[in-house]
């Protein structure tokens, strides 16, 4: 029987030590944050307006018009270069190419660049890749606890699944998943009617270029499925706070989209949803670049973010705190083997962008004119052919090959930049401000303008290239 008296004074002595025990608990629970689990799914070659969340009328995808009805889309994200490895090397690394060394497709971030998973790890979180994360199988590069093939992104779920009702709970998750779609090869057994697609005026349209986007828009919506399952087990799976994004590494693998400046090679997809935190079916324009996400996942998960780096957390516009971030954007392309050998540089602000083609006698080229294989498609056969007696042909072969010095595009009046406004007398203080701005910053950058490859000359034949081995174990 326990005694009255004794249990008073052991309830006396006991009450101040439980006070300060709540109190420590509640001084730390007010000073550290929740980590939410994050997980980031990536699809490969995905221009932004190719999509029903941005507009599209023509291309079926559900599960982001969804993310979005549940969370926030940025109108205004951008990756830092158009082609996947300086992309996504920018993302793990939060630097801009020419400070972390990968620069041209295919190579690797400089080994003394610091990556920021090892951040998030230092936070406690498990920081998993599956599928295509980094390029090929630079992901062992950028300290992941696990790294999940393959390297070229998958095509079904099975191993996030797998990975999910296997791991231990007790720790915070950012997973960071990607699929190979909608990256060429494209589906061989379109579900559109390339009747029915929409044709870019960019681009010469004719049945050739119908039926090929009708594969694209497959693909398309093949990445949407995946993200709708990928979502779905992160639902069953993880419980707590989580926040869920979706992306994409630059834009489709069409003319004046991937390996190009233009907002159809740099403007991305940027869908977030977090419940009790965003409020659903909202729209941000803050402008916003990859290399700021892992930035904006640190602050989130109450770390600090790293000093030097090019990419800046945006955790205020998710909090609500802010509606703006940056008031420009910068990117760098510099080529992809000898396929795309033409590199360039570009500042765009919400209304205007200005390009610098740094070797305008160079011709440009990319895969899609130069590669002999499936990465090459049969429109540009044919809209070679047309442009031998069609001028609208003509015209979009010779803007595709050939480009000048200085380009500049009033964005708001003229969202597919057809009209280069670089000679135009009204706009020539802008210009001026512009390639100021954009000569700064590539000497801020440390920027060396190296050409990677062997270029064409204006003028000379044109030769077709064999996908070489890094490039054949890379593709689907």
């Amino acid at each position: 029987m326990i005694c009255p008296r004794k249990f008073g004074r052991a309830l006396s002595f006991t009450a101040p030590l439980v006070a300060l025990v709540a109190t420590l608990a509640a001084a730390l629970g007010a000073t550290t944050p929740a980590r939410p689990n994050i997980v980031v799914f990536i699809s490969d070659d995905h221009s932004q307006l190719d999509a029903q969340a941005y507009g599209s009328t023509e291309v079926r995808t559900p599960h982001m018009a969804k993310l979005a009805a549940d969370g926030l889309k940025f109108t205004h994200a951008f990756v830092a270069s158009p082609a996947c490895g300086p992309s996504r090397t920018a993302l793990l690394t939060g630097l801009w190419p020419a400070r972390n060394g990968a620069e041209p497709n295919h190579k690797p971030k400089h080994p003394g660049v610091a990556s920021l998973p090892p951040a998030l790890r230092a936070l406690g979180y498990e920081v998993v890749a599956i599928g295509k994360v980094a390029h090929t199988d630079y992901a062992k590069n950028h300290g992941f606890d696990s790294v999940t093939g393959p390297n070229q992104g998958f095509e079904d779920t099975a191993a996030v699944a797998k990975f999910l009702a296997t791991r231990d709970p007790a720790k915070p998750l950012c997973l960071f998943v990607g699929t190979r779609h909608p990256h060429t090869v494209w589906s061989t057994e379109p579900t559109y009617a390339p009747a029915a697609v929409q044709i870019p005026p960019t681009h010469f349209d004719d049945a050739t270029a119908r039926a090929e986007r009708a594969r694209y828009l497959t693909d398309v919506t093949k990445a949407d499925t995946l993200l709708g399952e990928v979502r779905a087990l992160a639902r069953e799976k993880l419980s707590g706070d989580t926040l869920f994004i979706y992306t994409a590494d630059h834009g489709a693998a069409w003319p004046f989209a991937k390996w190009s400046l233009y907002d159809a090679g740099i403007r991305v997809p940027l869908i977030l949803a977090w419940p009790g935190h965003l409020k659903p079916a909202t729209t941000s324009e803050a402008m916003v670049s990859w290399p700021d996400l892992l930035p904006t996942f640190i602050e989130l998960a109450g770390g600090k973010v790293p000093d030097g780096l090019d990419g800046k957390s945006f955790a205020g516009v998710l909090r609500g705190t802010t509606a703006k971030h940056r008031d420009r954007v910068f990117t760098t392309h510099s080529g992809d083997g000898n396929f795309n050998v033409y590199p360039i540089r570009s500042v765009r602000t919400r209304d205007w962008k200005y390009i610098r083609n740094l070797h305008p006698e160079f011709q440009y080229h990319t895969h899609m004119s130069r590669s002999v294989g499936p990465h090459r498609p049969l429109f540009w056969g044919t809209w070679l052919a047309a442009a031998k007696t069609n001028p609208s042909a003509a015209a979009v072969v010779k803007r595709f090959i050939e480009h000048p010095a200085e380009e500049l595009y009033d964005l708001a009046a003229d969202p597919f930049e057809l009209r280069n406004l670089a000679a135009d007398p009204r706009h020539a203080s802008r210009l001026t401000e512009l390639r100021s701005e954009l000569e700064g910053w590539m000497k801020q950058q440390g920027d060396t303008q190296t050409v990677f490859g062997q270029p064409l000359l204006r003028g000379e034949p044109v030769t077709d290239l064999a996908v070489g081995p890094a490039q054949k174990k890379r593709s689907p």
